[in-house]
């Protein structure tokens, strides 16, 4: 038998699903997100060579960035996505010679990606930060005979995430159904 790879957990062998999960956008779930992409980061590798060194490079860490994270949702009533990204650039704005058609005091926002097991416990959870929407979607390709659900999407730049080390693995009840009375 392999060694078990959670701590709390030690009977549990099978990692986190990647399809529970919820986004937290101002405090609040977004509603019908169904897809959210990879939360990727990378280093640039900076190469130096001294004149009198062998001809081998020495390689250290430069710059870190962070790919853009894509946010996909059922079209719904719920105004999230526009309202946000309204704040990035509004044309009903941009028409109003005395007016801004970006809201630099509130663009940009930290947002938190929950992850739950199979049992709806949050088991893990990403604080990203500084985000700014890039691209919106506000509807996709209708097509009268089609039978898609419609999505919209938003693209967030952000400038890094980290784990929230304050969610701990969740304890992992079992149960017999039905309940003995």
């Amino acid at each position: 038998m392999p060694a078990p790879i959670f701590k709390t957990n030690t009977d549990r062998y099978d990692p986190y699903k990647n399809f529970r999960f919820k986004v937290k956008i101002d405090g609040n779930y977004v509603m019908a997100c169904n897809k959210v992409s990879m939360l990727k980061r990378s280093t640039k590798v900076v190469e130096f060579r001294a004149g009198g060194d062998p001809s081998v490079v020495r390689k250290s860490p430069g710059q870190t960035s962070y790919d853009a994270i894509t946010l996909e949702a059922g079209v719904t009533h719920d105004p999230t996505f526009e309202t946000w990204a309204n704040k990035v650039w509004s044309y009903s704005l941009s028409t109003q010679a005395d007016k801004s058609d970006v809201s630099l005091k509130d663009f940009r926002k930290n947002i938190i990606i929950e992850l739950y097991n199979e049992a709806g416990q949050k088991a893990i959870a990403y604080n990203i930060y500084r985000c700014w929407v890039s691209e919106y979607q506000a509807l996709p390709e209708l097509n009268g005979t089609g039978g898609d659900t419609a999505i919209t999407l938003i693209k967030l730049e952000n400038e890094g995430w980290e784990r929230d080390t304050s969610v701990s693995e969740p304890t992992e009840e079992s149960y017999t159904q039905p309940a003995a009375s």
